[in-house]
């Protein structure tokens, strides 16, 4: 049943065209007219010419499949041509002698050991001058800022060592003010020697010590001197809490709070010497070098054997842990980047050439055994490797290249996109160009050119296809296969191809190329890595060459941007920019639209807003429909007072002509006239296919009755309804079928003043079950359950135009002019 159906559906249409082609005489006398006039119809071949499609003679499907696969199948299978029988991997079948005496050079393996010198070289390091003159300002400005507390808390130790110890002048600066007072008040009360007689498990060893130094020195002193003492202990207490306010206000690279505390407990005479200290060993692990990955324990390592026998204990941890934090995460050793490749090409120049040589009469290889790189450079020397037509490998090639054409063809099918044969010939050059370049091995693929320029012309998804089959293709195609390159440029085309066809201006094309070249020279690079054949491969040996495939794939973005408005005009494409340029109301013929009529500009702009919404509700193409709109009636100004939207009240000018079969072909001729100025302006072909379907074949009813009530009166003959009817054809595609709704739409809407939105739905659907009975909608693709959708769509449109206002009460307008009166 479906198949009937199927065959029953196009047998209508083919006797639709028939009737279309056959049934409208070039020249009509109108015999009950009071003058016989003559009246010239358009015929379709006159149509197809306006649309400019009759010079090429179109080519059978089959045929062009053929011819595509035939000329990318002698790119694809190049290396085919010229191959070696006996090539490296392949078994000899007989024991070859070597004809005379030979020394010849093996290119292949004299550049694979190049190239791995090239990738393996050491990289050669260079001091940050910058960085290392940071580091020891750094240490520097912690030397100046301890010397600046230590001057605020001077001297220490403020008594003799003798007396009391270092540890203990350290504690009885900084202890807490409680215990200071108990020391105090236990010495002057003369219970120190009581608490230290009665060994209290209450008291710490540190204060202990401090009551027993202190008791002892009482002890051998007089109260004088004793009291000297303890000013002198408490003139250092608040020199050494100063001193600590004050520290907390400083921010210095390394110095923490707790490396302060630590410095200002050592003696004046271990700071003097460690001051020298520290700038010296800093200036030695500088000058040797710090690289990039040290660990931290290697640094510790290295400081302790610096300061090892330089100072005590003590200021030796405080240092080295001074060092530590002003070294933490530095390194002042870098790759130089120049010097690294200049060595590495020297070293791969100093490599010298691979030679093969061999004497009369010795066996290059013998019967059954598999050929060697270097058997395979003598036999190819003397010419005895069979070179010939390999056509295996084109019979392979040919059937890779027609699976993947068929793959893509039925993608094109799957997404119901029409391809004309200019289509098809632009998707085969832009194929075979890219395995062109493969060919000539120059690494630099344009995959992101075609998946831009495919994905600008066709969508994404034909885009996507076409990148990754050149992809497969031309990886096929090559001789020596570079992972690095193939990676890198497939993904460069898949970006390309991804986002391109969704952009909507030039620079945002523009940001395309930079993301591109991007993402293509960061796979390089990645890759490189992954798959370099030394595992000591240096990123900075890879990097230069990173950047260089990174700024081919903006290099290529750019060349596809720069060609693409000239591919535009020779194969007669529109991409969603060049539909926003031809929908800017500075275009000329635009320009001209609203000047000299315009009445059918603004019918034309409520026509564009009630198409685009349906558009945008069905998914069409919205850009297209809102250009194909602005452009459906330029035909009008051929004559513009034909139309009634340009009369503007003055006489109708039929009702002057009195003649429906004169008034018939004013109102025809927008048609075909539109369409010459559409070729005079260069407009694109789905651009004027709007021009001719918007009307398809409908019948111009008004001057059809009156024609039809005139020959009823005179007794004439019955007029014919072709007569009456637009030359067609009939929407072809949903957009086109949209704007033909629309526009029978705008004029009904537009009368409609104090209409309910139910009132203008029921008018909207009385027209379009007039297009769907009259068969103007059959072709386009639209669905009978999607009317509805269109006109729920046409009615909201309608509402926001003719939105009720608010009603001012009397008393305010009377107000309002009083206000104006004053």
């Amino acid at each position: 049943m479906k198949t009937l159906e199927f065959l029953t559906q196009h047998l209508e249409k083919w006797r639709r065209n028939y009737q279309n082609r056959h049934q409208f005489p070039l020249k009509t006398v109108n015999p009950s007219a009071k003058k016989p006039s003559i009246r010239v119809n358009h015929s379709p071949n006159m149509l197809e010419k306006l649309h400019g499609c009759v010079p090429i003679r179109k080519i059978h499907p089959p045929l062009m499949w053929g011819l595509t696969v035939v000329s990318l199948t002698s790119v694809i299978g190049y290396r085919f041509y010229n191959q070696p029988q006996l090539s490296v991997g392949t078994v000899s079948p007989i024991t070859i002698i070597a004809p005379q005496d030979g020394t010849f050079q093996d290119p292949k393996t004299t550049e694979e050991k190049r190239k791995e010198v090239r990738t393996g070289v050491i990289p050669v390091l260079q001091r940050d001058v910058e960085l290392t003159n940071q580091l020891t300002l750094n240490l520097s400005n912690a030397i100046d800022q301890i010397d600046l507390l230590r001057v605020q808390t001077a001297p220490f130790p403020f008594f003799n060592v003798g007396v009391l110890s270092l540890s203990i002048q350290q504690y009885l600066r900084s202890c807490p003010e409680q215990d200071w007072q108990m020391i105090v008040k236990a010495i002057t009360t003369n219970q120190g020697a009581d608490l230290l007689s009665k060994n209290s498990s209450d008291l710490q060893p540190t204060i202990k010590n401090a009551l027993r130094q202190l008791n002892n020195y009482r002890k051998t002193t007089s109260d004088d001197n004793f009291n000297i003492l303890l000013t002198k202990i408490n003139q250092s207490r608040n020199n050494y809490a100063s001193a600590i306010l004050k520290s907390s206000t400083f921010k210095t690279s390394g110095l923490t709070p707790k490396l302060t505390l630590d410095f200002l407990n050592l003696d004046d005479s271990t700071w003097k010497k460690s001051k020298p200290i520290l700038r010296q060993t800093l200036q030695r692990i500088l000058t040797q070098g710090i690289p990039a990955g040290m660990p931290d324990y290697i640094h510790r390592d290295i400081l302790n054997i610096q300061l090892q026998g330089i100072l005590s204990s003590p200021a030796k941890e405080t240092a080295t842990e001074l060092l530590m934090a002003i070294l933490q995460n530095q390194h002042n050793l870098t790759v130089d980047k120049e010097e690294t490749k200049r060595r590495a090409e020297q070293a791969a120049l100093a490599i010298e050439p691979v030679i093969v040589e061999i004497k009369a009469g010795d066996v290059i290889v013998e019967a059954r055994k598999t050929i060697t790189q270097e058997e395979f450079v003598l036999l190819d020397s003397f010419g005895l490797s069979r070179r010939g037509t390999n056509w295996l490998g084109l019979g392979v090639s040919a059937i890779l290249v027609a699976g993947s054409i068929t793959i893509f063809c039925v993608v094109t099918r799957r997404i119901h996109r029409p391809m004309r044969r200019r289509d098809h010939l632009l998707i085969c050059l832009l194929s075979l160009s890219t395995p062109l370049l493969a060919i000539f091995n120059l690494g630099y693929t344009n995959l992101p050119a075609v998946g831009l320029l495919t994905s600008s012309f066709y969508g994404p998804t034909l885009a996507i296809t076409q990148v990754l089959l050149l992809s497969g293709l031309s990886t096929f195609a090559a001789s020596t296969i570079n992972w690095s390159y193939i990676i890198a440029g497939t993904a460069g085309g898949l970006l390309a191809a991804l986002i391109a066809g969704k952009l909507r201006s030039r620079d945002e094309l523009a940001g395309l190329g930079g993301g591109v070249g991007l993402i293509q020279g960061t796979l390089y690079f990645f890759s490189y890595l992954i798959v370099a054949p030394v595992a000591a491969t240096i990123w900075s040996a890879v990097l230069p060459g990173a950047m260089v495939y990174g700024l081919s794939g903006f290099l290529w973005s750019v060349m596809a941007l720069g060609i693409s408005p000239y591919l535009e005009r020779i194969f007669d494409l529109v991409t969603p920019i060049r539909l926003v340029e031809l929908a800017n109301p500075n275009c000329p013929l635009l320009q001209r639209l609203a000047t000299e009529t315009p009445g059918t500009f603004q019918h034309t702009l409520f026509v564009a807003c009630l198409a685009e919404a349906a558009a945008r509700e069905l998914h069409c193409n919205v850009e297209l429909v809102r250009a194909g709109t602005l452009y459906h009636d330029i035909g009008k100004m051929h004559d513009p007072l034909g139309f009634i939207e340009n009369q503007m009240g003055a006489p109708n000018k039929h009702d002057e002509i009195n003649d429906p079969f004169q008034s018939v072909e004013i109102i025809k001729k927008h048609v075909s006239k539109g369409l010459e100025m559409a070729n005079k302006y260069g407009l694109p072909r789905v651009i004027r296919d709007f021009i001719p379907e918007h009307q398809g074949t409908l019948l111009i009813s008004y001057f059809y009755y009156q024609a039809k009530q005139e020959a009823e009166r005179k007794g004439s003959n019955p007029i014919p309804e072709e007569e009456f009817r637009y030359y067609g054809p009939v929407p072809q595609s949903r957009e086109t079928g949209i704007v033909m709704l629309a526009d029978g739409c705008e004029a009904a809407l537009r009368s409609l003043k104090e209409a309910t939105p139910e009132m203008a739905l029921g008018m909207i659907q009385k027209i379009f079950k007039a297009r769907w009975r009259d068969e103007q909608l059959c072709d386009c693709g639209i669905k009978y359950e999607e009317l509805p959708i269109i006109a729920e769509v046409f009615v909201k449109v309608w509402q926001q135009f003719h939105h009720q206002r608010l009603v001012y009460p009397k008393g305010a307008l009377e107000h309002q002019r009083t206000a104006k009166a004053n």
